[in-house]
């Protein structure tokens, strides 16, 4: 089978703002759901505590053991904060935008890297111009889709290492500053905790917070996740939704075409949008498995980093406005 070169190009607009419209005026019930969930701070300081509390248990514990909780329990809770991260990044904790800016960072602690605040700038951009490459921060670079052979090896690298490969992506986007007051205080505060956490707990505790962390965003069942989103597994549907068990453990992360339709509609009543209007999601493709979709992004060799639909910047405007200016207001 060839190896795929190229991303695939579409010349039309991103397809949720046209569906978003069309699934709210036939189904107005669902901007009862729009509001925020403060609850979910309560679930970023329990996610703390926990990560904190076990590595403190970890720190004389064996390599082994340290590397099975983080595998089984630590990627969980980290990935449940990056979830939290990605809440506050749409301000659905709080209604100021500043105390879900303070909710990120303490979410960020155990993720050992400072990227709470840099996430939240990039990713609103992911979703007014989903597939540009120089302004969608979730666009593999050209050359990263290249450099991974199309292997189950070079796709499990490409997992293992995908935090890096997120933390350059920013990089490339434009029109966003890389630095501001909130990103150095993301940083000051991550490298004071760290700084205070290895002197404490030691190397082996730091060693579980960071496989934790890149357990939960890269190679496991979980990093599928990735691919479930906007790999092109379902002809050229753009983005998927996962219906499955880990969206219980993971605040609904799974209902990704809900969101990306209804970004002002928290975590908890993600499930709903697709109860109210079934008749729109129920026909899409989707998941039901993150570790069956790893094995198959793994070793099915039509799969690949270049398995995105991509577009220019005319692409992501609709009668020449850009997708920022055509979104519905909903909150009304």
């Amino acid at each position: 089978m060839p190896k795929p070169n190229s991303f695939r190009w579409s010349f039309e607009s991103e397809p949720h703002k046209p569906r978003t419209k069309e699934i709210i005026h036939k189904h107005p019930e669902i901007r009862t759901l729009i509001g925020r969930n403060p609850w979910t701070f309560g679930v970023i300081l329990l996610c703390v505590s926990f990560q904190i509390t076990l590595s403190w248990f970890l720190r004389d514990a064996s390599w082994w053991i340290i590397l099975l909780v983080a595998y089984l329990g630590g990627a969980f809770a980290s990935h449940t904060l990056y979830v939290c991260i990605h809440e506050a990044a749409h301000n659905l904790l709080f209604k100021k935008s500043y105390y879900n800016k303070i909710a990120a960072i303490i979410a960020n602690l155990p993720l050992v890297f400072p990227s709470a605040i840099s996430f939240q700038k990039y990713h609103l951009k992911h979703h007014s111009y989903q597939g540009v490459e120089e302004l969608d921060a979730d666009m593999p670079y050209r050359w990263e889709a290249k450099l991974i052979n199309n292997s189950g090896f070079g796709k499990a690298l490409w997992l293992l290492f995908y935090p890096l490969f997120q933390m350059i992506r920013p990089g490339k986007i434009k029109e966003v500053s890389l630095i501001d007051k909130w990103t150095i205080v993301n940083i000051i505060v991550q490298v004071t905790f760290m700084s205070f956490f290895i002197y404490f707990f030691g190397w082996k505790a730091t060693a579980y917070m960071t496989m934790s962390f890149f357990f939960s965003v890269g190679l496991h069942p979980l990093g599928a996740r990735w691919v479930q989103e906007h790999f092109l597994t379902h002809g050229d549907q753009e983005t998927k939704s996962y219906y499955g068990m880990m969206n219980t453990v993971n605040l609904n992360v799974g209902y990704h075409n809900e969101h990306h339709d209804f970004p002002s509609v928290p975590w908890n009543k993600l499930p709903k949008i697709k109860k109210f209007a079934g008749d729109y999601y129920n026909t899409l493709g989707h998941h039901t498995s993150y570790t069956i979709l790893l094995f198959k992004f793994l070793f099915d060799r039509k799969i690949s980093v270049y398995s995105r639909m991509a577009r220019d910047n005319r692409g992501s405007k609709v009668k020449g406005k850009t997708l920022e200016q055509v979104t519905v207001n909903i909150d009304r």
